[in-house]
């Protein structure tokens, strides 16, 4: 039964490059008419996927910080009739740092929503010019002052290793940033993928990333700054105070059962994978044919899940159980490691095991796309 629901608001204030949803802008929406569709997809869900309080609620997709707060009141209060509520259900919602975003962050609160999480991405006006983003420093830090003085939890995220980090640059620019005091950062390097502008200009000779090397010197000042500010590492980007780590994201990373609604949602759930129509249209047809947003929902073999649980959970700190996957997909544990390679990566200290709990080590988590190639059996990669 899922704890966890995620709603995907598709619609965007405007054209934003990184966004999958460019061509969802919208000057208005019906949102009456997109009320009626998002609780008929959670009440189809709810009917597969209920039984147990939801413990957390997670508003993503396009700009869902300028929902109504009407709406997100309305999608909340439904949310607490098919489920009910755990008593320390975390309500996050994703925002852009803007003025006019943060314009709606009383509101929002007012409706239910205790956490939110902004897309600061950098405090230096040229470096979110070249990540193509449309807010500026100053205006990120009001947003985050805005934020912090209306919800009880505020987590920022920041891109590093961009061209022209040097180990002084990221420990100023990431000390500064622990200085406001969040209890939640999400810490990303700087990734090239194929497609993507970024990838077209290291093709092109206009852009020199960072080399392996000292991208992985910034990802040790990374640790060690977090670490002394009192916010570890609990997976492998993300660093939270005790208590503070996003209880959304440790579902997925746990690999238990979530819900997701909305046009383009995922979901697990009862060892199915569920995929909504992506485009808006689309999904209001399918609501209104069939009374759910769903485009696609195969059934994943043990296989398939025990691959995901491993490459999911071993990214968190906490590293995972193999006695409870063995019993939860009825494998034995060579099917699940390669306890060769185990072995050996725990003698480099990049791995680390007590009893049935195996885990990456702080040395090993720059590495960590490596080690899964390594440690995980063959045939669950396979799969």
């Amino acid at each position: 039964m899922a704890r966890a629901l995620y709603i995907h608001w598709p619609f965007c204030a405007k054209k934003c490059p990184y966004c999958d949803f460019n061509s969802h802008v919208r000057a208005s929406v019906d949102v009456a008419g997109w009320q009626a569709a998002l609780i008929a997809d959670m009440r189809a869900e709810a009917e597969i996927a209920g039984g147990e309080a939801l413990t957390s609620i997670f508003f993503g997709g396009g700009t869902p910080s300028l929902m109504p707060p009407a709406l997100v009141a309305a999608l909340l209060g439904e949310a607490e009739r098919l489920w009910g509520f755990d008593p320390t259900i975390e309500i996050t919602l994703e925002a852009n740092p803007s003025s006019v975003e943060a314009a709606n962050f009383a509101a929002l609160a007012g409706a239910g929503v205790n956490r939110v999480s902004l897309g600061v991405q950098s405090l230096d006006d040229d470096e979110l010019r070249f990540l193509g983003r449309l807010h500026g420093a100053h205006e990120a830090l009001a947003a985050l002052e805005t934020a912090q003085a209306h919800f009880g939890r505020v987590s920022f995220d920041l891109i590093y290793a961009l061209p022209g980090h040097t180990p002084d640059l990221w420990r100023e620019r990431l000390t500064r940033a622990l200085s406001f005091g969040t209890g939640h950062l999400s810490l990303y390097q700087l990734t090239i993928e194929p497609g993507t502008r970024f990838a077209s200009d290291v093709r092109r000779g206009r852009l020199t990333p960072l080399d392996d090397d000292a991208a992985a010197e910034l990802f040790d000042i990374t640790q060690e700054l977090t670490e002394a500010a009192g916010l570890p590492a609990y997976e492998t980007s993300n660093h939270a105070r005790v208590g503070e780590e996003s209880r959304h994201n440790l579902v997925y990373w746990r690999y238990q059962d979530y819900c997701g609604i909305g046009p383009g949602a995922h979901g697990r759930r009862a060892a199915m994978a569920t995929v909504r129509h992506k485009k808006p249209e689309n999904f209001l047809g399918s609501v209104g044919m069939k009374g759910n947003g769903i485009a696609e929902a195969h059934s994943l073999d043990v296989r398939e899940r025990a691959a995901e649980a491993l490459l999911m959970g071993l990214r968190l700190a906490e590293g995972i159980d193999l006695a409870d996957l063995e019993t939860r997909f009825a494998l034995p544990r060579k099917a699940l490691i390669n306890h060769s390679n185990l072995t050996g990566l725990c003698a480099l200290g990049l791995m680390w095991q007590q009893d049935s709990r195996i885990g990456v080590a702080p040395p090993g988590r720059a590495l960590l796309d490596a080690l899964l190639a390594e440690v995980v059996a063959d045939e669950l990669v396979a799969a």
